[in-house]
Order: C-alpha cells, then structure tokens, then sequence
C-alpha cells in the first residue's frame, strides 16, 4: 500500500480528537496568564470541552471511515466508547477540583493531563495500526505516571508513582514485544492485514507474541497475576486521581483489546480465549478473597477492580458479537459505578480527613440518611444486587461465557460473584447498624459535587430498571 497525503475532508473523521488535543494546547497556553484565584476558568473549560466532544461523537460530526492509511478507524463500537470515556473524564474533573484545591495540591496542568490522556484514550479504542495501538497507550500512560505524583510532598504517593512508571515501562516493553514479534511474522502493521496474513505467518512466532501482547494487556486492565502495581495506586494517589485512573482507561482498554485480539489476532481465537479464561479465574480468586481481608476503603475497592475486571474477561473470552457486546457493557456499567464508588470517598472527606476507612462510615445513616441511601446505592450496584445497573452487567457477560461454550468459567462467576457481595454488604451494614464514633463523616457543602454524586449514584439504579437501551447500542457496534 503506498501512502497518501490526506486532505482535510480525509481527515474529518479525526475531528472529535483533533479539537480536544487543540483545546488541551490552548488551555495550557491559557494557564500561564491566569492567577490561582481565576484557575477555575481553565478547569471548567476543560470539562465543557470533554462534554463537547463527547457531543460531537454522539452526533456523528465527521462521519466514520478509516484515515491515515488505515491507522485510524471511526466505526460504531470506536463511537460508543468515546462517548462515555469523555464523560467519565468529565465527571472525574468535576470531582476533583473542590478536593485538590482544599489540599493545596490542584495545578493547571491537572485538567490538561486529564485531556491528554483522553485524547490517548480516544486513539486506542480507533486504532487500526499497532503504532497507534502503541501511540495510543503511551500518551494515556505518562500522563497518569504525572496524574498520580500529583502530591509532590506525600511519601506515598511519590511510592505510588514510582511503582507505577516502573511496572507500567516493564508492560509497555512486554506490550511492544509482542507487537514487533507480531509484526516479525506477517510483515505488517496493520491490523486487518495482520488478520488476513496470520494463515501463512510462523505459529511459533506468532503464538509467542500473543502471549506477550495479552501479558501487556492484562497489566493495563489490573488482571492477575499483573496486578502488583493496583493495590498500591489506587490507595497513594489523591482520590480523585484514582478515580479518573480507575474508571475511563478501563473503556479504553476494552477497545484496545478488541482491536488487536478481534481486528488482528482474530484466526488465534482458540488461544486467546482460553488465556483469557484463565486470566479470568485468577482474577475472580485473588481479587474477591483478597479484598475480604481489607478495611481501607479505597484498597478493598482496588481489589475488587480485579474481580471487576476478571467478570470482563468473561465476555471476552465467550468470544463472538455477544461476548464482545457483553464486555464492552460491562466495561462502560463499571466505569459509572467505580466513578460513584471513588466519588463517595470525596463527598464525605475533607481536609485531614480522608474518608478512606470503612470504619469511618460508621452510622453515616444516623448523620445523613440521604447520603447513606446514595452509598448503598453505589454498594449495591457493584455487589450485583437488581434491580441495579451492576446486576445486568454480571448477567450479560456470564451469558456471554455460556454462549462460548465455557460453562465452567461461568460457574466459576457465579460462585465469586456471592463471595464478592460480601464486602460490600459489609459497608452497608457498617452505614446502617453501628453507631456513629467520634466527628465521623460529613456530607461537603458543596452543592455541584453533591449533585454530581448523587447524580452520579442514582444513575446506577436509572440505568438498572432500564439498561436495554445502552446494550442495544453495544450489540449495534458488533453486527
């Protein structure tokens, strides 16, 4: 194929990215004239420019089509995840300004990195070439590496960071082996013609680097046994922080992963299926028994990201439009609820007073009712208890699972999925049945955080009683 030199209606269908990368460069520019007392401009004009996007998305502006030589497709399933990673960037800024700028720790370049990284985002789940695969994945990565040592004067979470750009460089390095072995056997890097070249490639080569390319991808999504560096993040880096880091990149994880197993390494179905299969049960096991044992809030929920994310394997590992539909629902549902979860930590925290222990939830009930109505309904959803939006997305994916001729993965599901219950039943009991100790919680009087979160949580009961709408549209993106 000989390369062309696109013209601007070519490249229509790159425009979302282009205006929020552009939108990312003047806002940066902006920061350098504005004073701490008028940084807001910045930040609210980041967020309106991430809901604007995720508008233009939804409306089609640009129409699809692939660009760039094939290195970018725009198509139905690309559109779906945009949309909703842009939003939960949104939502995670609008949780983050009151709790950063009580602390003294908000900078101007926290709205841009957050942008940055959806940009990459955005360039992962439209990759059709395994450099923007890689392009992708790097620009996403170094600015939450710069996201989460954020608080410059904290030991933990400098030790956060350090651990996560070392581990995170040892599965980028893993990731691009794979790729350039991938590529080593068909000669190219295009994922379609990967596709089409896989019958005539070495086996050999080919099955090594996918192994190394689903090693790289279970690190980026927190599967075990890649999931050392989880725990620690989650719990080092400002709550707000983790919330952004452990709810959009997980969408655009999913998108990266159909790209290059689906789109690419769809003839080697067969191997990949059952690695995820097995990445799935070792994630249900160590991610459910190990956050039974945990009374931090936001390691429990750290953990319980990896049996989230061993529950996602399941769609992908049933294979086909359903499986794929299934884990592409799953991964948006649990982007809303981890925003919620992590967003409930904010509400209630204040300065030298994080709000991160589940003992500090004691009584919340008897403090503020509504408040503690919202919590179970963030709990709730995520434990799987109908009607809400976290029981349909276990549902679908352990379909997905049957439907693949995988009863055994889907017993093992089912199984965990009780044993998971536990501990979030355990924050609900602790809200309603103990007695309050001490100054305890309080709700933040700040009123478009508390509409946010609750917004935010009552969407998952929404989104519960009428989820056929969102999985039609995932089941539209893989006919």
């Amino acid at each position: 194929m000989n390369p062309t030199m696109p013209t601007a209606a070519d490249l229509l269908p790159l425009l979302p990215e282009m205006v929020l990368v552009g939108a990312a460069f003047a806002l940066l520019m902006l920061d350098l004239f504005l004073d701490e007392r008028r940084r807001w401009i910045t930040h609210v004009a980041s967020i309106i420019t991430l809901i604007a996007v995720a508008g233009m998305v939804a409306a089609g502006t640009g129409g699809q089509g692939t660009v760039l030589n094939g290195m970018f497709i725009r198509d139905v399933a690309a559109d779906v995840l945009k949309m909703f990673t842009c939003v939960v960037s949104a939502l995670a800024l609008v949780y983050a300004w009151p709790f950063l700028r009580e602390r003294g720790l908000y900078k101007g370049e926290v709205p841009v990195l957050v942008m940055f990284a959806t940009a990459g985002m955005m360039l992962m789940v439209s990759a059709g070439s395994l450099v923007m695969v890689y392009l992708g994945l790097e620009m996403l990565a170094l600015c939450q590496y710069a996201l989460v040592a954020i608080d410059r004067d904290s030991p933990l979470a400098s030790e956060a960071a350090m651990k996560y750009f070392v581990l995170g460089s040892l599965a980028s390095g893993m990731l691009l082996y794979g790729l350039s072995l991938t590529y080593g056997a068909t000669g190219t890097l295009d994922l379609r013609e990967i596709h089409q070249a896989m019958g005539s490639a070495s086996p050999g080569l080919l099955l090594t680097g996918l192994v190394f390319i689903v090693a790289g991808i279970a690190f980026k999504f927190g599967a075990a046994p890649f999931h050392m560096w989880l725990p620690d993040v989650y719990h080092g880096a400002p709550t707000p922080i983790t919330l952004f880091i452990g709810s959009a990149p997980k969408i655009a994880a999913f998108g990266m992963t159909y790209r290059l197993l689906e789109v690419g390494a769809g003839p080697l179905d067969e191997q990949w299926r059952l690695l995820l299969a097995g990445l799935a049960v070792a994630s249900l096991v160590i991610g459910n028994l190990i956050a039974l044992a945990q009374h931090n809030l936001k390691r429990m929920l750290a953990y319980s990201t990896i049996s989230h994310v061993g529950f996602l394997f399941l769609g992908l590992a049933g294979g086909g439009p359903q499986g794929y539909a299934a884990a592409m629902f799953y991964a948006i549902t649990y982007a809303i609820m981890s925003a919620a979860a992590f967003g409930s930590i904010v509400v209630l925290s204040r300065k030298g007073f994080e709000a991160d222990e589940i003992d500090d939830f004691k009584g919340l009930n008897a403090r503020n009712p509504w408040m503690a109505l919202l919590v179970l309904c963030v709990m709730a959803s995520l434990a799987g208890i109908p009607p809400f939006l976290g029981f349909w997305s276990k549902v679908v994916v352990l379909r997905a699972a049957l439907q693949g001729d995988m009863l055994w993965l889907a017993i093992v599901g089912i199984v965990f999925a009780v044993i998971g219950a536990f501990y979030y039943l355990r924050v609900i009991k602790v809200m309603y049945f103990d007695e309050p100790v001490g100054e305890g919680v309080r709700e933040r009087n700040d009123r478009p955080l508390r509409v946010a979160f609750g917004a935010n949580a009552l969407l998952l009961l929404a989104l519960g009683i009428a989820w056929n709408p969102l999985m039609a549209w995932c089941l539209a993106a893989f006919r």
